[in-house]
């Protein structure tokens, strides 16, 4: 026999059962990855939470990963013939019927919606488990850059479906809200993105780095972190930066990123500097030692790399979408033109890269904007979405009794 204390007991029975369904997952590199893995991190470290991570093995005998409060559940899956980068888990309905029939989570939340997370949506609706989900491609953007728009089509609509089934969809932007209502989506609530303003900074600045990249003091350095893929549109950043050489001859340009496009541009571009994938204290070092971020894509939901430039001290010239027409504000921390208007975007990138001064006024005041969006004040908002939604199904729930 034992003691249990009242407030043991209740702090036990405050335990939320989270299921997290990700078809994407750190140390993979993209901005899905990067989110799921700062909302999981964020809810555990904040307590009150039992979850379980059910996500495609990213190695053949891969083990999962079981501690105190967390364990994963490891499904195969494959990758797209089209987008090698891009991996699918394979439908797991009757297992994870049967894996939350015995352990039975408190609420489901889908991050990725291909066949991993379409029949885990579909195993909790039959199991009556509230499913709630995330919305992170932008199909509508993709189709200009692959030639399957039939299957992009297709996937619009599928989309829709999906997420209209669940008690509520997630996006990053008040933008995103009003076009994806315009479309038909219901039940849409805005879920913001954060950034790590300790790992992101201007004092990750070297001169170390610089050197070695045969850079001096004094010399622009244009910068760009993306996946190298085709809907990045970042044929339009080399534009920018030939044309910037032609006021500034001796500019350099940085990009730092892999993916299909990579080889193709560097045979184009052998005088840029191509330094391939980097994370963590190498990848912030990266950002900051940098002069100028440019950001040509067209296709982004909201754009991570967006705010980790402004965080490390880099005025961004990009388009008015997404998280750009959040933050930056014209000529004060950044510029972002009008979506697809490729010669002001050009014309901005030469206007910033030839005024050292208004430069360096942007980049100090892009960093002060992100000091203010941190994830601790997203992991917040993320549970308390969790709880009223647990708290509605349970109201509905004894009023239907």
């Amino acid at each position: 026999m034992f003691f249990v204390s009242a407030n043991h007991l209740k702090l036990v029975q405050s335990h939320t059962h989270l299921t997290v369904v990700t078809e994407t997952w750190p140390p993979e590199i993209n901005g899905v990855a990067h989110t799921a893995s700062r909302f999981v991190d964020g809810l555990r470290s904040r307590g009150g939470y039992h979850i379980q991570l059910v996500r495609p093995r990213q190695q053949a005998r891969e083990k999962a990963c079981r501690e105190d409060g967390f364990q994963e559940y490891l499904v195969n899956g494959l990758t797209l013939p089209f987008y090698k980068e891009v991996r699918l888990g394979f439908p797991q309905y009757h297992a994870l019927k049967r894996l939350w029939q015995k352990q039975r989570p408190d609420i489901v939340q889908i991050v990725t919606e291909g066949p991993l997370g379409y029949s885990a949506m579909k195993a909790a609706k039959k199991l009556g488990i509230p499913v709630i989900s995330d919305f992170h491609t932008n199909f509508d953007q993709y189709s200009r850059y692959y030639r399957l728009s039939g299957f992009f089509n297709l996937a619009k609509r599928y989309l829709r479906h999906v997420h209209n089934q669940t008690l509520v969809t997630l996006v990053p932007t008040r933008e995103l809200q009003q076009q994806l209502s315009d479309k038909g989506y219901t039940r849409i609530d805005i879920l913001d993105r954060g950034i790590d303003t300790a790992q992101f900074n201007p004092q990750r600045r070297s001169h170390t780095l610089r050197a070695q990249l045969g850079i001096r003091p004094e010399q622009l350095l244009v910068t760009l972190v993306s996946r190298m893929a085709q809907e990045k549109n970042l044929d339009l950043a080399f534009e920018a930066f030939r044309a910037i050489q032609q006021h500034v001859p001796d500019a350099r340009f940085l990009l730092v990123g892999d993916g299909p496009e990579r080889k193709r541009l560097q045979e184009a571009h052998p005088d840029c500097l191509f330094v391939g994938m980097q994370t963590g204290t190498a990848l912030a070092e990266h950002y900051a030692s940098g002069d100028l971020f440019l950001y040509p894509s067209t296709s982004e939901t909201f754009g991570n790399v967006i705010l980790e430039a402004m965080a490390s001290g880099l005025p961004v010239v990009t388009f008015d979408y997404a998280a750009a027409r959040e933050y930056i504000r014209w000529e004060e921390n950044g510029m972002a033109v009008p979506l697809d208007d490729n010669p002001a975007f050009i014309q901005a990138s030469i206007s910033l890269a030839s005024n050292p001064a208004l430069r360096q006024r942007a980049g100090l005041a892009a960093h002060q904007t992100a000091q203010g969006l941190g994830w601790d004040k997203v992991v917040e908002r993320l549970h308390q979405t969790l709880q009223t939604v647990l708290r509605e199904v349970r109201h509905e729930t004894a009023a239907s009794t």
